[in-house]
């Protein structure tokens, strides 16, 4: 019998930076509500002009 929860059942948002989605990861369970950003490098580029 599997094991844990498919990933298309995890809450996603968009990212703040680029607008794609991503998904709800294990290390960000007790901060979820405050992360905003799918990655480094969008993290590093928020303070400049936005993409696309």
């Amino acid at each position: 019998m599997p094991r844990g929860t498919a990933k298309s059942d995890l809450p996603s948002k968009p990212c703040a930076v680029c607008g794609r989605p991503f998904t709800w990861r294990k290390k960000w369970e007790k901060v979820w509500d405050e992360v905003r950003y799918c990655s480094d490098a969008c993290r590093s580029r928020r303070g400049k002009a936005s993409a696309g």
